[in-house]
């Protein structure tokens, strides 16, 4: 459960990094707020940032619209847990795929499945996140394959794995990917455990699996 001081601190370093040109926090900046997306790095650190857009990001970071949302949350959730024992929750999982050419990845997963850039960083890029819908991949440069690629196709080691919640949907998924010219490691298939999936094979050889209901 985050505490109210605490949280007071991270928006405060937020601050602090911001008007010490720290490049990393441009990315979370832009992230975080809107009004910051249009933005290179360069023009975010040079840009008016205040201790409340600072909060307003650490209250988005935690599921709020606001820092005054925040406050009444957190002030909620504590009254709560003096009722109740609470258990860590796991919201989201990012996998991370190593890539040759974060340009010509960020093109493969936005022009031909359908995901958007949601962070790009580096000048010239070496970290990106590719989002669509509830699922996010991270894309980072390296300079040779970490993987052997004869074993990773015989093995079907996965890179990525994501899911949509029926049957229609992993069939209109596989037939847009198709449609786009995509790659298929797999084609759509029925699995003896009751599911449908796919595998596609990006520029650097990663398999991702798209997975869906059978029936």
């Amino acid at each position: 459960m985050p505490n109210i001081e605490n949280l007071k601190k991270q928006a405060k370093l937020i601050l602090r990094w911001h008007r010490e040109r720290h490049y990393p926090v441009a990315a979370q900046i832009r992230a975080d707020l809107p009004r910051f997306r249009h933005l290179s790095d360069p023009e975010v650190l040079a840009a008016s940032f205040k201790l409340s857009d600072a909060q307003e990001m650490v209250a988005r970071q935690h599921g709020f619209e606001s820092w005054q949302a925040l406050k009444t949350g957190v002030a909620t959730m504590s009254e709560t847990a003096e009722r109740s024992t609470a258990k860590a929750v796991l919201t989201s999982a990012y996998p991370q795929l190593f890539v040759a050419d974060i340009k010509a990845s960020c093109d493969f997963y936005t022009q031909k499945l359908g995901f958007k850039i949601t962070i790009l960083y580096g000048q010239p890029p070496f970290y990106a996140h590719v989002t669509r819908d509830g699922a996010t991949l991270i894309l980072h440069h390296v300079d040779r394959p970490v993987l052997d690629a004869e074993l990773r196709d015989r093995e079907e080691l996965l890179s990525a794995e994501a899911g949509v919640n029926t049957a229609e949907e992993i069939k209109q998924l596989f037939l847009e990917f198709q449609t786009a010219g995509v790659t298929f490691f797999q084609t759509l298939k029925r699995m003896p455990w009751g599911a449908r999936n796919f595998i596609i094979k990006d520029p650097d050889g990663n398999l991702v699996l798209f997975a869906g209901p059978a029936e």
